[in-house]
């Protein structure tokens, strides 16, 4: 059996028999544990697929087993046990493997005491032998159980090219004996980079989930990384970024319509989520070396603020993506720099800005056509924005977006 441990805990379909209490145990199990089990397992042989494939199989024998004999007390133990032994099986059937010295004995040590190795493992992906284009898909797959295709179309390739090309970043590590150890000091910074790319990632992918799985794992990680690395910033921006975030996970959908931040009931914000966010902010500060994360998570700070003043400042919003477009020119800080100024200034500023993209890279980039239709609507002008909120609609996949797109446009046809 192939595939990611997590995704066959959170999608395979429950066969008859199957109690909802032991589906729900290794989902539980699955998003609670997989990277850290994928992490421990595949240390011992450097071999991620075939961690990956023996935690798969002891998440099917999970739902044949425990509806007989009960959960575990220690559903992780069992699961690790259960794959340990898996991949033992195949050892002894394959004498190339490395033999099994460095996985510690859990079966009877309890879930909070699980040693975390899915940092470890992220630095290990973020190895210079490996692609760095594939630094990101193979932390976002291997560590977050995110599946291959979703990957894909984040990164707008088709999903047997993506599913090829981590399939060979896994061989890579395994035939180039890559160690399974945190980088030296002189390595740390570049991989580092390309750690908090992936956990920014798997928030990204996820944000419209409400908190579970990859968002409350990515506000972890991140958290994690600003104890492991207090004299860099950025790990302290992310966390920021993350928790501002997450902070307004409650307010983002109504009636499974996205609601903008700035339209968001600010009474069902998580102000603690806030409070953290705006600390972690600070200490990055603090540090005097500006980032892109950093300057990101200073945009939702404001956002946060109109809890305080009921207004969004627009001006300072505006003036924080210009530095962000200034400092990391992307598509994403283009338009966002073109939204903010639309708002601060007015419509024709934002569109302007929107014009000097070239029509190359905003072709499938829904974003673009979201944000030029809001700004033609503001500027009066109905009809260009019921073809640019087409488009948008057409290019956008989470139904909360589609809903709220669809919903624009239904309020134009009756103008």
């Amino acid at each position: 059996m192939s595939g990611s441990a997590a995704r066959q805990g959170r999608n395979s379909r429950v066969d008859d028999g199957v109690t909802n209490a032991t589906a729900n145990a290794a989902e539980a199990a699955a998003r609670a544990s997989y990277g850290r089990l994928v992490a421990i397992l595949a240390s011992r042989g450097r071999d991620i697929a075939a961690a990956e494939d023996a935690l798969s199989d002891a998440f099917a024998k999970a739902l044949t087993t425990w509806p007989a004999n009960g959960v575990p007390a220690n559903p992780q133990a069992w699961l690790l046990t259960t794959a340990r032994n898996r991949l033992t099986d195949v050892q002894r059937r394959d004498a190339r493997l490395v033999p099994e010295t460095d996985i510690p004995d859990m079966a009877n040590l309890d879930p909070a005491d699980f040693p975390d190795e899915r940092l470890k493992l992220m630095f290990v992906c973020a190895h210079p032998a490996i692609d760095r284009a594939m630094h990101t898909p193979l932390m976002l797959q291997t560590v977050l159980g995110v599946q291959a295709s979703d990957i894909a179309r984040a990164f707008a390739l088709p999903p047997a090219a993506m599913a090829q090309r981590l399939v060979r970043a896994k061989s890579k590590i395994k035939d180039s004996g890559i160690t399974f150890s945190i980088p030296d000091s002189t390595d740390l910074p570049a991989r580092l980079s390309a750690v908090t790319e992936a956990i920014y990632g798997a928030y990204a992918l996820d944000w419209l989930q409400g908190g579970d799985a990859l968002a409350g794992e990515a506000l972890y990680l991140a958290s994690l990384l600003t104890q492991l690395h207090r004299n860099d910033p950025e790990p302290f921006g992310l966390a920021a970024l993350i928790a501002f975030g997450q902070s307004r996970s409650s307010a983002r959908i109504l009636n499974g319509v996205l609601v903008p931040t700035h339209l968001q009931d600010t009474e069902n914000w998580d102000h603690r989520l806030i409070d953290y966010a705006t600390k972690m902010l600070g200490h990055a500060q603090s540090m005097g070396q500006i980032g892109r994360f950093q300057i990101e998570a200073a945009i939702q700070s404001v956002h946060a603020h109109r809890a305080n003043t009921s207004e969004t400042d627009w001006q300072a919003i505006a003036q924080l993506t210009t530095a962000l477009h200034r400092l990391y020119p992307t598509l994403g800080s283009a338009v966002a720099q073109a939204a903010a100024i639309g708002r601060a200034q007015n419509a024709k500023a934002g569109l302007a800005l929107l014009d000097q993209i070239s029509a190359k890279q905003i072709k499938n980039f829904q974003p673009f056509h979201a944000t030029q239709a809001h700004l033609l609507v503001i500027d009066d002008q109905p009809q260009a924005a019921h073809a640019a909120y087409q488009c948008a609609l057409e290019l956008c996949s989470d139904a909360p977006s589609r809903s709220y797109l669809a919903r624009q446009i239904a309020n134009l046809v009756k103008i």
